[in-house]
This record gives C-alpha cells, structure tokens and sequence, in this order.
C-alpha cells in the first residue's frame, strides 16, 4: 500500500464497527483476541499485561452485523469484603472509564461511540487509553489496599493510645 492511499484510508471515517474490525484494530495493535458467542451475543476477549478484558459490543447499526458504540470491560472477582468507597474514588479522580462494584465483581468500562463517524487513529487512541487505565485501575487497587491494610494496623495502635489516656485520666 502506498503512502498516499494509506493517508486516504486513515482520512475515511468509520461509522460503525463489527467484531471482525475490532479484532484486526486489537490484532494490528498486537493483542491476541478471542471472539465468543453466547446466547447470539457477540463479544470480544483479550488482555493487556495479563489483565483479560471484554469488548462488548452495544447499538446495531443500520447496517447489519454493525454497531454504533462499544464497551471496553474488564471485571475482577473480589475475595473477601471491598472497602466502602473504592468505586466512588476512582470515580471521582478518573475521566474516561468508570468503576462499579457488581455482585461479587468490580467492574472497569469505558465506552466508545463512532456513531457519528470516527477516524482509525480515533479507534486507536481509545484502545491506547483504555490499555492506560487498565494498568493505572491495577496499580490504584494495590496501593488502595495497602493505605487499607496500613490504616487497619494502626487502627489498633491508636484504640490502645486511647485508652491508655482514658485509663490514665480515671
């Protein structure tokens, strides 16, 4: 391909995506991909740095097998009890992808609309972002709960000073 119908390529802008676009955009960016079918739902599976993730895909397009918008997901089981206000923190410090807690599973999704027509760099981009934020979510779920695990012991330390003080001051 030349350069020029390279550039004429990336000028044309995409109005909806399928799972086989999606796969050569995720492919070309050198992510293995799974493509699932359950139930005639459609969705795409990869990982990035061993976190596995989920395209799911949202709105058909007039165009059949197509769709206007689509989800990056990635959910990760969680053992034990999360702490109140996880979600709502990284929610609140974050732009771009958002954090709930579903059942048994904390959830990262980003969505992405080409509804209106979108350039590949656009596609791109997003699938760079998304790579981004899911390495910053397992970097803010490491540090989250050690500031936890270092609150919890010295939760202790500071019910002991207490009451120490209440005991010296009776």
């Amino acid at each position: 391909m030349t350069r020029k119908e390279e550039q004429l390529m990336s000028e044309q802008l995409i109005e909806h995506v399928t799972p086989d676009s999606l796969t050569e955009l995720l492919q070309g960016a050198g992510y293995r991909v799974n493509r699932t079918e359950q139930n005639g739902i459609v969705q795409l599976l990869s990982a990035s740095q061993g976190i596995g993730y989920a395209v799911r895909f949202g709105n058909p397009a007039a165009e059949q097998g197509g769709y206007v918008d689509f989800t990056y997901s990635c959910a990760l089981r969680v053992q034990g009890e999360l702490p109140a206000g996880l979600a709502e923190l990284w929610n609140a410090s974050r732009r771009f992808a958002r954090l709930s807690v579903q059942g048994e599973f904390l959830v990262m999704e980003m969505d992405v609309v080409v509804a209106a027509g979108v350039s590949v760099n656009y596609l791109r981009g997003n699938l760079e972002l998304w790579d981004r934020l899911l390495q910053e979510f397992i970097v803010y779920l490491r540090e989250y709960s050690q500031h936890a695990a270092q609150l919890s012991a010295a939760a202790p330390l500071a019910n002991e000073a207490v009451v120490g003080t209440e005991e010296v001051a009776l």
